[in-house]
């Protein structure tokens, strides 16, 4: 059948010259050209996407062979391609067609937005379809391509839908998109958001954070969120809230800790009184992430200025101390003993204020517990290193 005989879809159809697409390829903002017309955009000097007009931060191409796939299919079929696949496909045109729409309301596009999130929770080839079709980077754009200083409450309803539905697609591991939060504005709509948002918001921005954090497709843009003094002060107040944002908060911290420069930067914004505080007001299994909390507050204190916030906090010591051994678990514990170990080896006025706040009993009752061999074997060195005769495995306490 020849396809000017039958109705093109919309999703199979070049943006720019508006003709089926013969050699489908995507660009890292997800929208999808025919290769001829692309080439012929970005020879021509365009350096940004034509649809979003997003700068390009890649000017690579890749292939997008599902596209490609399903439109050989209807090529070859004509009339008889499957009604129902080519009903969905209509379908995910007129989703798009609504978000990209200058016109739509919010509230249509919300409405907009509840069916795409049910397409993505029905399953791993909706998901694909639908970032295949660039429904991921239309999401992020309409997300944060606008920056408002106020935000109303239609607003933050509509964020806290598309946010579901990114991190349903980003699911899928694909990262590059990210990179839009590298200009300015985007960032700054960011921060808006995270400031503004609800705590469920909060926490969907946190699981961005070490998506992004997560990819070495990202890693700029990780180094760019560790540089910036309101999202890391942000995060740790976010850190010292309650139960649920706080772990966003801790899981976000956690992640930018994988670069080193990120690291100083956290610490200087008050990032050890931070995690200190959360393990601190710690109460059982309610504060299910202060193992995580501990294991960062360790990492960081590879750096001096990390130790000295430290040794200053109030409670620092003592937060330490209440890590060593926890009726409910162990988790942490080894943790908690290498960095008391790391402050008490260098610090007279650490080692006399951990015998003072009890470091001693609960090194002994970690070693009657059923904590693993080499945990019980830094308990024993840091008993050494305390300066106390209990090196030995006791028998009663």
């Amino acid at each position: 059948m020849k396809e000017a005989e039958m109705t093109v879809p919309h999703l199979f159809m070049c943006p720019i010259s508006l003709d089926l697409i013969k050699d489908p390829v995507t660009l890292c903002t997800g929208q999808t050209y025919d290769r001829s017309s692309i080439e012929k955009w970005l020879a021509a000097g365009n350096l940004t996407c034509p649809v979003t007009m997003q700068k390009l931060q890649d000017p690579s191409m890749v292939p997008n062979n599902t596209l490609r796939h399903l439109i050989d299919q209807w090529l070859q079929i004509g009339p008889q391609f499957d009604p129902v696949y080519l009903s969905k496909i209509d379908y995910l045109a007129s989703l798009k067609k609504n978000l990209e729409s200058g016109e739509a309301s919010l509230e249509s596009k919300c409405q907009t937005l509840q069916k795409i999130q049910a397409l993505t929770e029905e399953s791993q080839s909706g998901r694909s379809c639908l970032f295949q079709l660039g429904f991921l980077p239309l999401l992020l754009e309409l997300l944060f391509g606008k920056v408002e200083s106020k935000l109303s409450e239609e607003c933050v309803k509509f964020a806290g839908q598309a946010l579901s539905c990114v991190l349903r697609l980003l699911s899928l591991g694909e990262y590059e998109c990210l990179n839009m939060l590298k200009e300015e504005s985007k960032l700054q709509s960011f921060q808006v958001l995270f400031d503004q948002g609800t705590s469920k918001i909060k926490g969907s921005l946190c699981q961005i954070i070490e998506a992004i954090s997560s990819s070495l497709e990202t890693r700029e843009l990780c180094a760019k969120l560790g540089k910036n003094s309101k999202l890391l002060k942000g995060l740790i107040l976010l850190v010292q809230q309650t139960y649920g944002e706080s772990e966003s908060g801790i899981e976000a911290i956690s992640a930018l800790c994988c670069l080193e420069s990120n690291r100083e930067n956290l610490v200087q914004e008050g990032g050890i009184n931070g995690l200190l505080t959360y393990i601190h007001d710690a109460q059982g299994h309610e504060r299910n992430l202060a193992p995580k909390a501990m294991a960062t507050i360790e990492l960081l204190l590879g750096l001096e200025s990390a130790k000295e916030a430290l040794i200053n906090n109030p409670n620092g010591i003592k937060a330490l101390i209440k890590m060593v051994f926890r009726v409910s678990d162990h988790q942490g514990s080894e943790s908690a003993i290498r960095s008391l170990m790391i402050i008490c080896a260098e610090s007279l006025q650490a080692r006399e204020e951990a015998i003072g706040a009890g470091v001693l009993f609960q090194l002994l009752l970690l070693l009657q517990s059923q904590c693993s061999g080499r945990t019980k074997t830094k308990a024993r060195t840091l008993l050494k290193l305390l300066g106390s005769k209990w090196d030995e495995e006791p028998k009663h306490i």
